[in-house]
């Protein structure tokens, strides 16, 4: 989930959740989304409902980090949260999200994704966080043909 160096060459094209600030770096603008917290049907059963948010003080969410970032941005939203709802933490989203599929926890995922998996329900439906969608690469790259189709390609598909 960290952000490569684009600069650095540590990638030539990066899908970013924010815009950047770097000057030598451009950005193309996709699309805003949002994500939701998520969880398996199986770990829900047997569980109180979570029909309000102090219910979330019942569940184990999955962190990116060991920051505060986290805490604070669910706390923006009108969520009492503290460090210990975060037992896992992994900067992987996927592993993230098999960890929610298999029933360990809750998880931060893009609507359209979590939506579309069976088994997966939406917890406290009313808390939407905003996603922006950035496409970027040094600007020395976009004058190679190779990476500009390749551009081309992502922000055709990740626009849908």
């Amino acid at each position: 989930n960290a952000p490569r160096d684009l600069q650095r060459r540590e990638a030539d094209i990066a899908v970013r959740n924010f815009q950047t600030q770097q000057p030598d770096l451009i950005a193309r603008k996709i699309r805003d989304t949002d994500a939701q917290l998520f969880a398996s049907e199986s770990y829900l059963a047997g569980r109180p409902p979570i029909t309000k948010l102090a219910d979330i003080a019942n569940v184990d969410i999955f962190a990116f980090d060991r920051s505060e970032l986290m805490v604070d941005g669910l706390r923006k939203l009108g969520l009492d949260v503290s460090r210990e709802l975060f037992p896992i933490a992994t900067q992987s989203h996927l592993v993230q999200w098999e960890l929610c599929k298999r029933g360990l926890g809750v998880c931060i995922m893009m609507r359209e994704i979590g939506e579309a998996e069976p088994g997966m329900v939406t917890v406290l439906p009313e808390i939407s966080i905003p996603v922006p969608i950035w496409l970027v690469c040094h600007r020395e790259l976009r004058t190679s043909r190779r990476i500009r189709v390749v551009f081309d390609i992502l922000a055709d598909h990740l626009t849908k």
